[in-house]
């Protein structure tokens, strides 16, 4: 039987915060989940809005957590070991201030970077061994501006650039799915 993937966006629950660069990560899923018309119901075991598609015939759960986003690995953690999904079969969606706006990477493993719901992740998996979607946001220059910039309204611009990048990540999800990382990878990089 082939594995079942988890297909996760990071980002915090709430209207105040779903237009937020932060919620980049939920972005692609709410966005893969009305494009193949497969609703989020919650679930409270999970933590979170989730759903089941099927992508190059393969199971694919996608999930919201509803936790904030420093609580993120809680819910990945109770979905992954429900559905006996291992860290390698998991891709985390999450905004990405060290890459410009209008760009994408994908990468298996790594440090957290400093991003709150990776390291979460990290420490309820007791992996990193899982991949990232990471969805370019851009920096705003200094740290101080940080938080400020991640809780912020994208500029119009800047969203039609990251809503780009979700097309394109979506248009990648039959190669990742079917373990074809290195084409999605040459893909998603090249269009950068």
């Amino acid at each position: 039987m082939t594995q079942t993937t988890l297909l996760v966006g990071l980002g915090n629950p709430g209207p105040e915060y779903e237009k937020t660069r932060h919620n980049a990560g939920a972005w692609l899923i709410e966005n893969i989940a009305d494009h193949k018309n497969t609703p989020l119901r919650l679930e409270t075991k999970f933590h979170g809005l989730c759903g089941k598609i099927s992508v190059a015939g393969r199971s694919c759960q996608l999930l919201l957590p509803t936790t904030f986003m420093n609580h993120s690995g809680r819910s990945i953690k109770a979905i992954a070991h429900f559905y006996k999904i291992t860290p390698e079969n998991i891709f985390i969606a999450h905004d990405e201030l060290d890459i410009p706006c209008g760009t994408v990477k994908l990468k298996k493993g790594g440090g957290h970077g400093g991003h709150n719901g990776l390291r979460d992740t990290c420490n309820a998996l007791g992996s990193n061994d899982f991949y990232r979607i990471r969805i370019g946001i851009g920096h705003p220059g200094h740290k101080d501006k940080v938080l400020n910039y991640v809780l912020g309204l994208p500029s119009k611009e800047q969203r039609t650039a990251i809503e780009d990048v979700l097309g394109r990540v979506e248009h990648s999800l039959k190669d990742i799915m079917s373990g074809n990382i290195q084409k999605a990878m040459q893909q998603l990089h090249s269009e950068t």
